[in-house]
This record gives C-alpha cells, sequence and structure tokens, in this order.
C-alpha cells in the first residue's frame, strides 16, 4: 500500500525506489557511510573502517550471484515498511507485489504457473525448504533487500527454479530506518520495537536489535503472533470457528571481520507455529463409530504444529583476485498433525496422528574470478545436501471390503513408520559473464546435478543468458535455461499404500513408480522502457516445455502436500508491468496472463479416482493452481508527513471441478493504509499505522474443495482494521 513504489529500472542503474521492476545488469555497489556519532577520532576511524570493509564485501558477496538473461523484481525494506502492515505483513504478502505470482490458500505462492518450486536463499546461501504448510517461516523484518528472479536463471540457480528469492539482511553494520523510512541516527546499536492489533483478536509484538564494535556487527529479531485467522475460513462467514493461531520467529546474523578481505559470518533462525485447524460447520457423518450417535463438526478439534530451525556459518572475501562465500548449514523441518479422534472417524473414516520431519546439512561453495581486463567473469561453484526425511503415522481406520465400504464400527490401528531414507543432492556449475562492447552482456555456462533419493537421477543443463541496452530509455533481455527438478524428499512411499488395503483409508492399486525429477526447456525474453521522467514501462514473456511435470495436492486429512507427476506439461505467460513516479505521488500496476496444462499422471495414481485419470490420460488439463489472469496495483502520497496508500490484488481464479475443468469467479481485494510520525509524551517519536485490508469486505474463495489435490474450500481474509505502532531506541 503506502510505499515507494516499482521503478523499473534499467541496465547498469540503480533503482533508488524501494520496489523496482530491473534489469539483469548487476547493480551499482552500496556507499558506505561514516559513523557520525563517534566523538574520538581513532574510534571513529576504527568504525569508518569496519563499515567500509563490511560495504566492500557486501559489493564482492553481491558479485557472486549474477542475474543476466533473468527477469527479477526488487523490493526493499523501504517499500515493506510502506505496506499496509508493513514489517507485520507475511512474506508471501510482500512477494504478491511482484507480477506473475498467485495467491493460494495456507500461504501458498505459485509464480509463472508452478506449484511452489521456490528457492529461498539468505546473504547468497540457500536455506533448504521446510515441508509445506501454512505457516510463514521468515520473519520480513530481517529484510534489507528481496530479489524474486525467474524466468531463465543463470547456471548457478538449480533445483527450485519458478521462482528464486535472494534476501539480504540486515546487519548492524549497516545504518537502520525508522518505520516512516527514514534514516535513523547512525550509533553503535540500537533496535525497534512494533506493536499490532486489530481485528480478528490479533495482537503482534516484534522486537529488533542491532549493533556493530571494532570488527564485529549483529542483528536479531523476535517475534510473537497470535490472531483468530490463522488458516483461511472454510466458509464465507466472518468468523472462523475453531481457527486460533501462535506463531514464534526468530532470526540472528553475527558477523566478525578477520581482516580487511575475509569475513566470518554466522546466522540462524527458528520458527514453530501452531495452529487450529477451522471448522466446516452442518457437515453430515460419512462412517459409523461404536457408541457414537452425532457429531456436531462445528466441535472438531483438529490441531496442526509447524517447527522450522536453521544455521549456518560462512566464511566469506577477496582472495588474489577472487571473491568467494563458503557455507556449511543444518536446517531441521517438522509438522504435527493431530486429529479429532472421533470427529476424524466419523467424518473422513480414518483418524491419522501423522508425523514428518527433515533434517538436511548443506555445503554451498560459490567463486567470481574477473579475467581478460574484466571484460569476463568466471563464476564456479558446488551444492551438496544430504536429507534424512521422515515419516511417522499412527492411524485409526475402520475396516472395510475390496470396494472401501465399511464393515465395522470399531476401529483398528495402523502403525506407519517405514519412510526413512538418506537423501543426497549434488551439483556443480561453471559459467561466464562476457561482456561485449557497452550495450551487449552475454552470460552462458553449464551445471550438473545429481540425486540420490527414492530414485536415482541426474542432468547436465546448458544456460544463456543476454542483456542489450538499445539506449539509455531501453534495455531487452532474453534466456533459455534447461532446468532438473528432484521432487520434495517428504512424500508419501509404496510402502504406505499396503498397510491400508482392507480399511476405510484403502488406496487405488493403480500404482506406478516413485514420483521423479522435473525436466524441462525453459524460453525467456522482456524489454523495459521508460518513456519519460515519470512513467517506465515493461512487458516480459515466458515459455516452458515440461517432462515429468512436477505438481502437488492434499490428498490426505492433514494440510500437508503430496507430489505427483503429470507425463508432460506446457506453460507459458506474458507479464506487463508500469510504473509512475512524480515528486510525493507514486503508483504501479502489474497484469500477468498464464496457462499451465499439464496431460497423463504418470506416478501418484492412487490419489485419483480412475475417472478422473482416465480424462487426463487423452486430455490436457489445467492444472490446480493455474489462474488466466493476475493484477496487482497502487497509490501512495505523502501529504505533509502524511502517508496514504491504497493497493489492489485482483484473481480471475483458480481451477476446480473434475479434472479442473472450471475455475472459481474473479476477485479484488483492495487495501488502504494511512501512516504519520508523532511526538508522544514520555516515549518520543513514534510512527502510528492504521490499516485495512479488503476494505470493501470483497467475500471470495480461493478454493472451493473440488479440483486436483484440494482438500477443503478456503475464503480470502474478510475486512479487517489494524493500528500499529512502531519506535526506534
Amino acid at each position: 500500500m503506502n510505499k515507494t513504489l516499482l521503478t523499473l529500472a534499467i541496465a547498469l542503474a540503480q533503482s533508488a525506489a524501494p520496489f523496482a521492476r530491473a534489469t539483469d545488469a548487476p547493480a551499482a555497489a552500496p556507499t558506505a557511510t561514516p559513523d557520525a556519532a563517534a566523538t574520538d577520532p581513532a574510534d571513529k576511524a576504527t568504525t569508518l573502517q569496519a563499515v567500509e570493509v563490511n560495504a566492500q564485501l557486501d559489493r564482492a558477496r553481491n558479485q557472486l550471484s549474477p542475474s543476466i538473461g533473468a527477469s527479477q523484481y526488487v523490493i526493499d525494506s523501504e517499500a515493506i515498511e510502506r505496506l499496509p502492515l508493513g514489517d507485520a505483513t507475511p512474506l508471501n504478502q510482500i512477494l504478491l507485489q511482484a507480477p506473475g505470482v498467485v495467491q493460494d490458500s495456507y500461504g501458498q505462492l505459485h509464480i509463472r504457473g508452478d506449484h511452489g518450486d521456490v528457492q529461498y536463499r539468505i546473504n547468497g546461501v540457500i536455506i533448504p525448504e521446510s515441508i509445506e504448510g501454512f505457516g510463514q517461516a521468515l520473519d520480513p523484518d530481517i529484510i534489507e533487500r528481496v530479489q524474486l528472479l525467474t524466468g531463465a536463471l543463470p547456471a548457478q540457480y538449480g533445483y527450485r527454479t519458478a521462482g528464486v528469492v535472494e534476501i539480504t539482511t540486515e546487519s548492524g553494520a549497516h545504518r537502520h530506518h525508522d518505520a516512516d523510512g527514514d534514516d535513523d541516527e547512525d550509533k553503535d546499536s540500537g533496535g525497534k520495537i512494533d506493536l499490532l492489533t486489530g481485528s480478528f483478536g490479533t495482537s503482534q509484538t516484534e522486537l529488533s536489535l542491532h549493533g556493530s564494535g571494532d570488527r564485529w556487527s549483529y542483528f536479531a529479531t523476535f517475534e510473537y503472533t497470535q490472531n483468530d485467522v490463522g488458516i483461511e475460513n472454510p466458509t464465507p462467514a466472518y468468523n472462523s470457528i475453531h481457527d486460533r493461531t501462535h506463531q514464534a520467529k526468530g532470526f540472528g546474523y553475527f558477523s566478525y571481520l578477520l581482516n580487511d578481505d575475509t569475513r566470518l559470518s554466522f546466522m540462524a533462525g527458528v520458527t514453530n507455529n501452531r495452529f487450529q485447524i477451522p471448522n466446516n460447520p452442518n457437515q453430515q457423518p460419512s462412517f459409523a463409530l461404536a457408541g457414537v450417535d452425532t457429531f456436531d463438526s462445528a466441535r472438531l478439534d483438529e490441531r496442526q504444529r509447524e517447527v522450522t530451525r536453521f544455521g549456518v556459518v560462512s566464511l566469506q572475501g577477496h582472495f588474489s583476485g577472487t571473491d568467494y562465500q563458503v557455507s556449511l548449514g543444518q536446517r531441521y523441518t517438522g509438522v504435527d498433525y493431530r486429529p479429532d479422534p472421533v470427529g476424524d472417524l466419523v467424518f473422513n473414516g480414518v483418524a491419522g496422528t501423522i508425523h514428518r520431519a527433515n533434517r538436511a546439512s548443506t555445503l554451498q561453495a560459490d567463486f567470481s574470478m574477473p579475467f581478460a581486463d574484466g571484460a569476463h567473469t568466471l563464476r564456479y561453484g558446488l551444492y551438496a545436501s544430504s536429507e534424512r526425511p521422515v515419516s511417522d503415522s499412527t492411524s485409526l481406520v475402520f475396516p472395510a471390503d475390496a470396494d472401501g465400504n465399511q464393515t465395522g464400527d470399531v476401529p483398528i490401528t495402523i502403525v506407519d513408520n517405514s519412510q526413512r531414507i538418506n537423501a543426497k543432492t549434488y551439483g556443480l556449475y561453471l559459467q561466464d559473464q562476457w561482456n561485449i562492447g557497452d550495450k551487449l552482456t552475454l552470460n552462458y555456462g553449464l551445471r550438473a546435478d545429481k540425486v540420490d533419493a527414492y530414485v536415482s537421477e541426474g542432468q547436465i543443463s546448458p544456460r544463456i543468458g543476454f542483456v542489450y541496452q538499445f539506449s539509455d530509455a531501453t534495455a531487452l533481455h532474453a534466456g533459455y535455461a534447461r532446468y532438473f527438478t528432484p521432487p520434495p524428499t517428504e512424500l508419501i512411499s509404496l510402502t504406505d499404500i499396503a498397510l491400508f488395503q482392507g480399511t476405510t483409508n484403502q488406496l487405488p492399486s493403480n500404482v506406478n513408480a516413485e514420483t521423479r525429477s522435473e525436466r524441462s526447456h525453459y524460453f525467456d525474453v522482456g524489454v523495459t522502457h521508460k518513456l519519460d521522467a515519470h512513467w517506465t514501462l515493461g512487458l516480459d514473456a515466458y515459455y516452458r516445455k515440461v517432462r515429468n511435470l512436477l505438481d502437488e495436492g492434499q490428498f490426505g486429512a492433514a494440510l500437508i502436500f503430496s507430489p505427483f507427476n503429470y507425463d508432460r506439461g506446457r506453460i507459458r505467460g506474458v507479464e506487463f508491468t508500469a510504473n509512475y513516479t512524480n515528486g510525493n505521488l507514486s503508483g504501479y500496476f502489474n497484469l500477468s496472463s498464464s496457462r499451465a496444462m499439464g496431460r497423463e499422471v504418470v506416478t501418484g495414481q492412487y490419489n485419483f479416482d480412475q475417472d478422473e485419470l482416465d480424462y487426463i490420460a487423452s486430455h490436457w488439463v489445467h492444472l490446480d493452481h493455474d489462474q488466466r489472469l493476475t493484477g496487482s496495483g497502487g497509490i501512495s502520497y505523502d501529504w505533509n508527513g502524511l502517508k496514504l496508500g491504497a493497493d489492489f490484488l485482483y484473481g480471475s481464479g483458480l481451477r476446480r471441478d473434475f479434472a479442473n475443468t472450471a475455475h472459481l469467479p474473479r476477485y479484488w481485494q483492495v487495501n488502504l493504509s494511512a501512516a504519520r510520525d508523532f511526538d508522544l509524551p514520555a516515549i518520543g517519536k513514534t510512527n502510528v499505522r492504521l490499516a485495512v485490508i479488503n476494505a470493501t469486505d470483497e467475500v471470495y474463495q480461493l478454493r472451493d474443495g473440488s479440483g486436483i489435490g484440494v482438500g477443503a474450500p478456503q475464503y480470502g481474509p474478510r475486512a479487517g482494521a489494524f493500528l500499529g505502532l512502531s519506535k526506534s531506541f
């Protein structure tokens, strides 16, 4: 909403706007700022040196990650502060401001027609994905700058490639900002406290701290949130039933300068989110349980807990003409679903206590070396991970005949803890950035990947992309990428299926091989043009041809997704962006058209009815997350220190019905905001924010419970008003 909005940068020009559709040329280096608060000249020189060295190392780290030929969208911390809820805005809602990003239930994002397939990097380090649920694992307050990279990515990027979210974190060695986006007074240490309260029982408290010394710096955030809309309401009612959530997040970053060319850093994050599963009243029981005559579906008590922890230690610096960063990391993620033992049995025929977990250990190394008098930059590196997924469940089910009809009303217990493997991933890449004259930059390379998990697969993938600067106002980028996308390791093994035969949770026997890795050819071309001092336009088109297309669905009671493959896929789309800035007035508009289709389910057939399998085998069908038109836009005005804003989201509707043959109705969501600094008694300068989400109280569905892999209906947020206070110290 109220934000400095969307400047479409042109090659080699670093945009001053916090939201930016950027070209693929490297951004200009940040400028180090001396510590104005230092009084002793020796102390000032020492602090200045530390700040300058950190800035130089940050610039060197940025050079490790090129984006030549790809499409990138930039959002910085000032832009996040100007969103309706500021730092309280979930990360997925921030990314919805970018073109081609489609919202879904449970906090999911679909970028350019893919189901998820999003890679998160923090300070250039890959953070292995969490088990998919509906919790947000990263706190936006850690972000200094975020880039969303899409399209034909350079060889450095592998595995999750629909979108790469590159997050540059805050640092105690950097200048920090007030909630209004203005620079805070430089000082060695400080922090900020944010309070948010409002509709749906919302209460959120966030504390951030930062500091720096002679050769060290740190930054940390802590957040606790509770509200009554943890998961989308399955009904159109204003208030959900049984939808309380408690969410705690923490993040810390610490760095130490070993010398002027070397920095050792450590970052860690933790998330612990608890959810009640919202209830859909007036449902009719489908199964008979001994001793239970009736059960009110509004009284179900299903719950889910999601935990993520990660830590990364990195050595980054410059040696003999080469920039490098070597990182060792570990991530644990777990999901625990607790059923309502009685309610789940009478409504679903199964009450399963489910535990999914995955522990990943990673090694990542990236190197960058210029040669030929700077005309070329050679980049190379490696990535390796070892994952140990665990799937344990204890399920109550009823006995059934061969057709799945219940034959007894006394449940039996089935224990399934068979899924324990060691999944390994290896990747190497080599690429060259060639500056051909003043106007043309070419990036070309190869990456090789090998995965040894449920199946053993690998691929060598060529990449090529370029940026051509026609003029100071117009830039063209284009690229081709061969992609290799392994399935998530948290999936249902074939050994699980046999355990449930002869019960009300039995699955069809038409089972195929284990889920396979997706392989695709990706083509992308785009242009940006600055009409005048106020208007900038962008247009981007892409096409992807896929074998073993990966998709995911919620096929059980727990809100955990399972992957499967279509034999073939084809995805195409066009994205248009426009930006306007003129003094205190700014605005932006994005409109994307996409079509994502698949044909013939070749793995995971046990999740489908036979008539649906037969139809998909002979017809191209829409993927469940396919949305024809997606839009976003906003306007912002600074009126004598009062920052007013309005923005919107638009969707033509996700897919529904048999084999995704129809789509949900289109929807609009309009948000409003106002923010201003006040000098409050005994408190001092405080930013006060008022936000209204879905100001028109539009009632719209994200899902209606039908379609491939869709478990339950979900509605978008109803109108809500929120008051936020932010105080720096």
